[in-house]
């Protein structure tokens, strides 16, 4: 069974893994280059939906769709459901689901592939550089906390 960090990846084509690695590493060249663009990029990036949340979010929709029909309309609509959580028990296992292939083709990356590109923004940036010796103090600006706040 591969680790929760891999599991998404893993089951990825080859392809489409190259892809979105190359377009990761073309971002970074640019924002090499625009230093000053960096903050917005991060920000971008807390916003980004990852593989995960978007199946969840679109089994939960259809799950729920699915109950509410077979309330409403007709109990055959329960059908639905059973196959969505099915298939999003399956994820949760193997890493894989029928949406998974649309998804990352469609450019959804994982977790870890977005925190990548963020921790390699902040590289660029200098936020693991220490200040006055400091690389205490420069590991925890990295991850966005300060020393004594809560």
């Amino acid at each position: 069974m591969a680790t929760t960090a891999n599991r998404v990846s893993a089951q990825t084509s080859d392809e489409i893994n190259r892809r979105l690695r190359w377009q990761m590493e073309e971002r970074l060249a640019y924002y090499e280059a625009h230093p000053d663009q960096i903050d917005a990029r991060l920000a971008e990036l807390g916003r980004e939906w990852d593989v995960e949340r978007t199946l969840e979010a679109n089994a939960s929709t259809l799950a729920f769709t699915g109950t509410v029909l077979a309330a409403t309309v007709d109990r055959r609509w329960l059908a639905l459901p059973a196959i969505v959580t099915g298939f999003l028990f399956q994820h949760a296992v193997q890493g894989w689901c029928p949406p998974l292939p649309i998804l990352r083709r469609l450019g959804f990356r994982t977790a870890e592939e977005i925190n990548q590109e963020r921790y390699a923004l902040k590289a660029l940036r200098g936020d693991f550089e220490a200040k006055d010796g400091n690389r205490f103090d420069a590991v925890l600006r990295a991850v966005g906390l300060r020393r004594g706040s809560p």
